[in-house]
């Protein structure tokens, strides 16, 4: 290579490399203005950003995943009754009903 193509690149580079990192400053401003939680090398947070809102958040949550829970469970064993009913042989089942309908002694 000759010294005029050196000459030529070297502040080529110089401008890249300046751009790329007054790029990476700049989007790194801007999620620290709008909140975002810096990242790592791996894309892990590394001071995520915890609010009261978030907090209450994920308190509604899990309140809600109880109570689908408690209804999921409710719904399984009504689920299993109806699989008794329509599988078991008609006469034990009207034995059943019979032996409820009788007054308890």
């Amino acid at each position: 290579m000759t010294l005029d193509v050196l000459n030529s690149i070297a502040p080529v580079a110089a401008v890249v490399g300046l751009a790329g990192v007054g790029g990476w400053v700049f989007t790194t401003w801007l999620r620290v203005k709008n909140g975002y939680p810096l990242e790592n090398s791996w894309g892990k947070a590394v001071y995520p950003k915890t609010s009261d809102e978030a907090m209450e958040r994920v308190k509604l949550i899990s309140q809600e995943n109880a109570q689908l829970r408690a209804e999921l469970g409710s719904v399984k064993d009504r689920l299993a009754v109806i699989e008794r009913i329509v599988t078991d042989e008609s006469h034990r089942l009207s034995h059943e009903i019979e032996a409820l309908r009788r007054p308890a002694n």
